[in-house]
């Protein structure tokens, strides 16, 4: 300000304070608004975790669900950090991994009707897959890892890099791609979607994903209710971004440092939106192998379906290496699920 300013306030004065006082009212009313919505949404969650709520289940079918009892489950308290905690540091040169991103969905078969019956990999066809991986060299590593490597030069495990991640928050994912991941030794990014999720399809109760964090998996996020979020703006669209990751900062414990555009949809207003959250990047439904020279807010992914055999899986892998970067928007009146 000038020196006269400060000693003779006149209108000039006067307008600039009008103007900082309301900058400062409205950024603290959006403040209020995004945690207002991400309260609202983690009591949500907390309801329909418990005995009764939208997460109880009343299915058979899947594995290892006539050995548990909702009921009497005491809560598991683990506050995780980053992933990449557990590797090497690096020397802060930055590293050149590059992988490719796998995308999954339901592991299990697909219920009578279910509109997407090729998102869902049964069980024994995923654990020959991540066999046949393991066989052939391959290491589950997660995106906070591989973000390690590449600003810092961290070191990932031995063997060829690449991501799984699991899409929605499906109780197949913890059932039967937990205990697999277990036995190999690896670990997975769980893109979480907080609300929507029909019960007859599943979803993850707290303590199932608390469980997930604990064995090591990265917990990261789709939004609130796996909206378009092409088709939102304002409050409606921060909720979404920003407030998903609010709550599950505050539920779990965890950074929460990638997005995840539901269906793949995203324009640059929607990227500038993950930005500002605070998210590191995103991942998109468009193939390809991530890599430090991409954009990191549209990293590709690899759609894994149904009847997919290792063989398959492998050359889907290999075939992806070199396709072209994600474009700078992908706004699709028909969507790939994801």
């Amino acid at each position: 300000m000038d020196p006269f300013e400060q000693r003779h306030p006149g209108p000039l004065h006067a307008d600039r304070e009008r103007r900082r006082r309301r900058r400062i009212l409205m950024r603290r009313i959006g403040a209020v608004s995004v945690t207002a919505i991400a309260i609202a949404v983690v009591v949500v969650i907390v309801v329909t975790a418990l005995p009764g709520g939208s997460s109880s289940r009343h299915h058979g079918s899947h594995r290892h669900a006539s050995a548990r009892s909702r009921a009497h489950h005491k809560p598991v308290h683990h506050a995780g950090g980053s992933t990449a905690d557990v590797l090497k540091p690096g020397n802060g040169t930055p590293g050149d991994a590059t992988a490719p991103i796998l995308m999954y969905h339901v592991i299990n078969e697909p219920p009578p009707g279910a509109p997407y019956p090729s998102l869902y990999v049964p069980a024994a066809e995923f654990d020959a897959q991540m066999q046949a991986l393991k066989d052939a060299g391959w290491v589950a590593v997660t995106l906070d890892q591989l973000w390690a490597n590449w600003k810092t030069g961290a070191k990932l495990p031995p063997g060829k890099p690449f991501v799984l991640t699991f899409d929605n928050g499906y109780y197949s994912q913890y059932s039967a791609a937990l205990p697999e991941l277990k036995k190999l030794g690896w670990v997975a990014d769980e893109n979480m979607q907080l609300t929507g999720l029909p019960p007859s399809q599943g979803g993850l109760t707290n303590d199932e994903i608390r469980a997930m964090v604990k064995a090591g998996w990265e917990l990261d996020t789709q939004g609130i209710s796996h909206a378009d979020l092409v088709e939102l703006s304002g409050s409606a669209l921060t909720a979404q971004v920003a407030g998903a990751r609010h709550t599950i900062q505050h539920l779990f414990h965890v950074p929460v440092n990638w997005f995840c555009y539901p269906s793949g949809q995203y324009d640059a207003a929607v990227i500038d939106e993950v930005k500002s959250a605070g998210y590191k990047g995103s991942t998109t439904v468009v193939p390809g192998w991530a890599s430090r020279a991409i954009d990191p807010f549209r990293l590709p992914r690899l759609r894994i379906v149904s009847g997919t055999t290792p063989a398959a899986l492998q050359a889907q892998m290999s075939e992806s290496q070199n396709d072209s970067p994600p474009p700078s928007e992908y706004t699709t009146s028909s969507p790939g699920y994801g």
